[in-house]
């Protein structure tokens, strides 16, 4: 594939913008366009240092407008999308599931249309591991296993794993699907687990655990994940699935003890909380497929990872500060009132 113009959507979220951070890196003369609604995890202050670069281009605006998704594949001819757009908190999915599914079904369907349309060589849909469901104790997710979703966030980005199969099979449109555990790095949303823990442990707040915390979760470093993606975007066999994992199972109240103990912090900050409807009970991702057919392999070992991240939110309070007082809503609202 010979690649002149990279459509990334949802490309100021946390995943996205370490993603076009590394593509941008690593590839010097490709333009690649970022189209972000700029909702609330949507933060343009995570693209700072890439701005003045020639080769990106911000949109602001909503993947389901088909009017603008078309203008701008009209504009830039673009070989190939990746698709980060969604909405992506499970708890938010519980109190409002209609957002989801408007902006990760229709604003899919969306994207794969104007693909289909302008003759796209590679549709790249960017999932998760929570359209699998529940693991029992043991055992990993192959992208053989079924899907299974239990929350309106998952049953959403299941449902956007099967319109972009179903492009490919009936329309031919050349998609690819990567699933990946959860991730955790800079750049990610306060609200998110790792970040909450640090957050609020670091403000000497509560440090709310579903459950019994017992849940158990796979994480893996954005970056590596973000280099995964790469990897599949350009050498990835077409209508293929991908997992994507770190192999890195953490109870939730281990990794939170854990983060309480690195910054010196009691345990008493602890609080158990009514558990979260559906909780799925334990994640972990078989990553053998793309290790061996595409030669990707983490690079990060947990504790690495763990320790840059902290480190990052020890030193940019200013980035997640603004964030939890709403003052980027407000500078976006007057800087971006009409979408592009």
């Amino acid at each position: 594939m010979i690649l002149k113009s990279l459509l990334v959507t949802g490309g100021a979220g946390f995943i996205g913008s370490n993603f076009i951070r590394l593509f941008l890196d690593s590839h010097k003369e490709i333009d690649l366009i970022n189209l972000d609604k700029l909702t609330y995890a949507g933060n343009l202050e995570s693209l700072r240092d890439v701005e003045s670069n020639l080769h990106y281009h911000f949109y602001r605006g909503d993947i389901s407008d088909a009017s603008l998704v078309g203008r701008l594949f009209h504009e830039w001819h673009f070989d190939a999308v990746v698709n980060f757009a969604a909405e992506s908190h499970v708890d938010r999915s519980i109190l409002g599931p209609q957002v989801f599914v408007d902006t990760n079904v229709r604003g899919t369907m969306t994207l794969l249309e104007a693909a289909r349309e302008f003759g796209v060589d590679r549709f790249l849909q960017i999932s998760t591991d929570e359209v699998y469901g529940s693991l029992g104790p043991s055992g990993k997710f192959k992208e053989t296993t079924p899907i299974s979703p239990n929350s309106p966030y998952s049953a959403s980005k299941a449902s956007a794993d099967l319109l972009a199969k179903a492009w490919d099979k009936t329309f031919g449109l050349p998609t690819l699907i990567t699933r990946c555990s959860n991730n955790y790095g800079p750049y990610q949303f306060p609200e998110k687990f790792i970040p909450l823990m640090i957050v609020n442990a670091m403000q000497d707040k509560v440090v709310p655990i579903y459950g019994d915390g017992m849940n158990v979760r796979d994480w893996i470093f954005v970056e590596d994940h973000c280099r995964a993606i790469e990897t599949v975007l350009f050498n990835g066999k077409v209508g293929e699935v991908y997992n994507i994992g770190g192999s890195n199972e953490v109870h939730n109240i281990d990794m939170a003890k854990m983060i309480l103990a690195r910054l010196g912090k009691p345990e008493s900050l602890l609080k158990y909380v009514t558990d979260r409807p559906g909780h799925d009970r334990r994640y972990a991702m078989d990553s053998s497929k793309i290790e061996v057919e595409l030669g990707w392999k983490p690079c990060r070992s947990f504790e690495e990872g763990m320790a840059e991240t902290m480190k990052w939110y020890l030193q940019n309070e200013k980035w997640w500060g603004r964030i939890i007082s709403g003052e980027y809503q407000n500078y976006y609202r007057q800087q971006y009132g009409k979408e592009r």
